[in-house]
Formats: structure tokens, C-alpha cells, sequence
């Protein structure tokens, strides 16, 4: 099986919007239903998501890997005892955030290589092009906004990032110098209008490889961003999610989001003080009621891509070609 299966990008794009609180709390919930979970900190430079699950001393970091001090990420995995949860904590050597090019490929071959049922990566704030390359090798993405405007926008623009980014690496594999050209003029939709969403650009492409464009949109249409919508005080909060839907079927023609929220609680602010995980601290509270119906979610979706993987293989290996 392609392990990449088992990995889950966190996001935020705008900072102090709950993420590492709630990869940490979701990692506990998911180690609580079975599933062998490993989360990795990699909001390179300002790592804390062991400090947010209660944990101190961290003898070995994602350092040790990126430095060459080990040979495998399994290596520095750190053993909690909350359930079958390994966490690998955040680097702190300098220039780490700006990882080359080379050690980043290295990182995602061992994050795709891990023995576990579930990889929860925390990513750094923002749309840098590590944040976004990261989350490209997880077959989900959460990503986690507040239902203020400017969060929201956030992540219409860190998704519209990860589509083109997606789309580059995609046409530089199949050598297309055309449609490179295309997309190119495309992120400067200001001086060509016609290209300011991504249909107007499938439109343009198909006259110039419609073989390379059909794809492509294939490609783009697995996308399934889940939008998750963090400290929810108000039913006009839940509004937000409906804007988001539109702006990515509008403008990027994705109209399979998930929208999921959890509700704004006292206890996670009371827990994070107390330097304790809010799944142990008050684990029947609504921020964790809500934790644990993502979690449930996440291993459905899971469940599904294996299924899909396993029918695909199957067509592959035993139906005729006329037939597949």
C-alpha cells in the first residue's frame, strides 16, 4: 500500500488560529480509537507541539535526523503513554525552516516510510513553499481557520497556492513548456483576467495539449480539502464555511470541501496552561467532542482511499484494457 495513505497534513495559514492544539488533541483521540499514530512537529523554527502534549524532556528531535546523526526518522521517534501516540519533535537547528531542497526529499521519503496506521504532520503557519510541499505528499489536508474574514482568506490563498504548486509539478513532469507558460500568466491573473480561475485556464489549456490538460484536471479533482473552522461562538460563524465553498468552487472549481467546526471552550485555554492535553485534562468537553467527530472522520476517508487503491489495483491487474 502507498503510505503516503497514512499521512495527514495540519495547517494554518494564518498563525494563532488552534493548530498545534489541535493536531496534538487529535493525535490523542485517533491513539484512543486503536490506531497507531506517530504526529511530527514540523513547524520548523517554533516547534511546541510536545510542550502541548504534556511533554518535557525531548532527548532526540528532528535535528538528529536533518543533521545526519541517525540514519532513519524512526530513530527519533518519541514514545508517549498516551496510547500507541509517538510524536517526533520539531527541529531547533539553525537554518532548519529553510531546509535544501535534497534533505526536504530525504524527510518526505522517511515520513512516507513510517510503520504506523496514521502520520499527522503539524505544519508552520503561512504558504511557504516547504508548508506547501509538505502537505502535497499527505492524502489529506485539515486546514484550520477561525471564522474571521482575514483567516478565511487565508486559506482560499494557501489552497490556491498548493493548486498551482501541484499544477507546476505536474506539467514539469510531463515536460509541457506550454502549459508552464500558461500557468506562469496564470498567477499573474491581474494582467490576464480570462486566467483568474482555474477553469479559464483549462480552457486556454485544452486548445494547447488537451491530453496534458484532461489529466491534470483528473489530478485536480481528487483534491478533498478539509476546512476545519476553529472556535465557533456564533451560528453566523458557521456562515464561514459556506464562504469558503464558494470562493474554491468560483475560483479553483474544487467543490468537494469538507467543512467540519469545533466549538470555542474555557477548558482548552485552563488545559494548555496547565501544560496537560485537554483529551486527558477534560476529555468529555465540547472542544473534544469535536476533536474525536474529525477523527472519526479522518479514518472513514482513509478507509475509502484504501478501498479505492485496492479496486484501481485490481482493474489494473486483471481487466482488459478496453474495459478499465
Amino acid at each position: 500500500m502507498d503510505k503516503r495513505r497514512n499521512i495527514t497534513a495540519i495547517l494554518g495559514p494564518k498563525g494563532g488560529v488552534g493548530k498545534s492544539t489541535i493536531s496534538a488533541n487529535l493525535a490523542i483521540a485517533l491513539s484512543g480509537m486503536g490506531k497507531k499514530v506517530v504526529a511530527v512537529d514540523l513547524d520548523l523554527g517554533a516547534s511546541n507541539l510536545h510542550a502541548i502534549l504534556g511533554i518535557k524532556a525531548t532527548p532526540k528531535s528532528l535535528s538528529d535526523f536533518t543533521q545526519n546523526r541517525v540514519e532513519t526518522l524512526d530513530e527519533v521517534i518519541l514514545r508517549t503513554p498516551l496510547g500507541d501516540l509517538g510524536i517526533i519533535c520539531g527541529g531547533d537547528d539553525p537554518g532548519i525552516a529553510n531546509m535544501p531542497y535534497q534533505r526536504k526529499v530525504k524527510l518526505i521519503q522517511h515520513l512516507s516510510s513510517l510503520n504506523c496506521d496514521l502520520v499527522l504532520l503539524d505544519l508552520a503557519p503561512g504558504a511557504s513553499h516547504n508548508v506547501v510541499d509538505f502537505s502535497i505528499i499527505a492524502q489529506q489536508s485539515l486546514l484550520v481557520t477561525t471564522a474571521e474574514v482575514p483567516s478565511l482568506l487565508n486559506v482560499y490563498s494557501f489552497i490556491k497556492s498548493a493548486v498551482f504548486r501541484r499544477l507546476t509539478f505536474f506539467f514539469k513532469q510531463k515536460r509541457s513548456t506550454q502549459l508552464l507558460e500558461l500557468l506562469n500568466r496564470a498567477m499573474e491573473s491581474e494582467n490576464h483576467s480570462h486566467l483568474k480561475t482555474v477553469d479559464g485556464f483549462f480552457q486556454e489549456a485544452c486548445l494547447l495539449d488537451p491530453s496534458i490538460s484532461d489529466s491534470a484536471k483528473r489530478m485536480l479533482a481528487r483534491l478533498r480539502p478539509i476546512v476545519v473552522i476553529n472556535r465557533l461562538r456564533t451560528e453566523n460563524d458557521i456562515k464561514a464555511g459556506e464562504v469558503i465553498k464558494k470562493l474554491l468552487k468560483e475560483y479553483l472549481s474544487i467543490d468537494t470541501a469538507v467543512i467540519m467546526t469545533i466549538r470555542d471552550d474555557d477548558a482548552v485555554g485552563k488545559a494548555l496552561a496547565r501544560l496537560r492535553p485537554i483529551m486527558i485534562d477534560s476529555p468529555d468537553c465540547p472542544f473534544c467532542q469535536d476533536i474525536r467527530k474529525i477523527a472519526f472522520m479522518l479514518c472513514r476517508r482513509q478507509q475509502e482511499l484504501s478501498t479505492r487503491a485496492c479496486i484501481v489495483k485490481y482493474k489494473r491487474k486483471h481487466m482488459p484494457a478496453a474495459l478499465k
